[in-house]
């Protein structure tokens, strides 16, 4: 491909610049595919180029399929958004929640209530993420769960071991980015009777023809994975063995049990391009119907109030921008004046959610359009804080910006 394409070389431009590895690029609307942009490589030392096929980690992309699966329970009447998480994990039957969040675990009050689904599905359960914590928690979260990706403990264990701390905040409070996803993952295969990835394998993968999705990529497809990437102590790009914070092994076993529904998954632009369509269908992707229109509604309408919203925190950072909202997995385009294209900027009524390691994607409805960036790009939270490694979020403002011009 042709550095004269503005989009390649938009990407080519931070991977000249050790900022990104290479980034594969997806534009879609009105039922056909725009244009698909590669750029850089999957393996740099090998001096393998990204290919539309490429297989990467997409991270906390995971949690939308997560999500819309649990809506698909809904649906059938096998869960209600109110119901007790308790009612399939009673484990969290009576639940303490810390005076502070940094505080010792033994300093805890009665949580109010119980723990819903709509809690776990907008991130108002109380439960967080040990690496966004200096105090106990974040050791207690490290010691009890395992690695957030590819974790030794079962599943059954990881559930009792989570139901056995302290939340940081009553149910139902506030955003908290967090395990949330990850909790209802494994409540969908108790409720399926079934592991978390046949599940999603038979009510999403396999209807949509998403055949590169899974939580492992089998051996024959190992020469397409792209190989994790991220940065030293002076900010060089490097290859890694695994991702940020240990969340994942070199090589995950085969035999492992526990899968991650918030950040587990591995795609390509294709195959999430099969999913994503279903947000400018009304619920539908072709002839397969995954949510009923209403639910779809139900999902993508934002659910916190206006003080969640402008409360909601990542590493001390705004985890929305002024014109975002917060539907049940997703984040939802309110005013498209006042929206950050990171978490997805379009028409009202436009989602995505992002991935830690560099994927981005936005579904549109207004102009029935998708867009999706996928790259390897991990991160330390300690080097976010000393600006080392964003440059993959400037190529994602890049690219939606370019894609967006070709769209008009």
């Amino acid at each position: 491909m042709s550095t004269s394409d503005p989009i390649v070389a938009a990407i080519e431009a931070y991977v000249d610049a050790g900022e990104l590895a290479g980034a594969a690029t997806l534009v879609w609307r009105e039922g056909d595919v725009a244009q698909v942009r590669c750029a850089g490589w999957r393996d740099v030392d090998a001096k393998l180029p990204v290919e539309r096929d490429t297989i990467f980690r997409i991270a906390s992309m995971t949690k939308p399929i997560t999500s819309a699966v649990a809506l698909m329970l809904l649906e059938e009447g096998r869960l209600a958004l109110d119901d007790p998480i308790a009612r399939w994990a009673p484990e969290f039957e009576h639940m303490r929640v810390l005076r502070t969040p940094d505080g010792p675990l033994d300093d805890t009050v009665p949580a109010e209530r119980s723990i819903t689904f709509e809690d776990l599905l907008t991130h108002r359960s109380g439960l967080t993420i040990g690496d966004f914590h200096s105090g106990p928690i974040a050791k207690a979260y490290a010691k009890t769960l395992g690695g957030d990706i590819d974790s030794t403990v079962s599943p059954d264990d990881w559930i009792s071991g989570l139901a056995g701390l302290p939340l940081i905040d009553q149910p139902g409070a506030a955003f908290h980015y967090s395990h949330s996803t990850d909790l209802l993952g494994l409540l969908i295969a108790r409720i399926e009777d079934a592991p978390l990835g046949e599940v999603l394998a038979r009510r999403v993968f396999a209807p949509l023809g998403m055949k590169d999705t899974g939580f492992t990529v089998p051996k024959a497809k190992h020469d397409r994975r792209a190989r994790l990437y991220g940065f030293d102590e002076s900010g060089k790009l490097t290859a890694r063995l695994t991702a940020a914070g240990g969340s994942t092994m070199a090589e995950r076993p085969e035999d492992m049990e526990y899968v991650s529904g918030g950040q587990g998954l591995w795609s390509t632009v294709d195959d999430y391009l099969a999913f994503a369509r279903m947000f400018v269908g009304a619920g539908q992707v072709g002839s397969e119907r995954l949510l009923k229109p209403e639910t779809l509604a139900l999902m993508t309408t934002n659910r916190l109030s206006e003080s969640q919203r402008i409360g909601a925190r990542m590493m001390g950072m705004p985890v929305f921008a002024s014109g975002h909202g917060f539907g049940l997995g997703v984040a939802v385009v309110l005013d498209p004046v006042t929206v950050s294209p990171l978490r997805g900027r379009g028409g009202v009524g436009t989602v995505g959610w992002p991935g830690a390691f560099g994927g981005w994607w936005q579904a549109d409805p207004t102009n029935r359009s998708v867009m999706i960036f996928l790259a390897h790009n991990v991160v330390e939270l300690e080097q976010i804080a000393n600006v080392i490694g964003l440059g993959v979020f400037d190529a994602i403002v890049q690219f939606h910006s370019l894609a967006s011009v070709q769209l008009r």
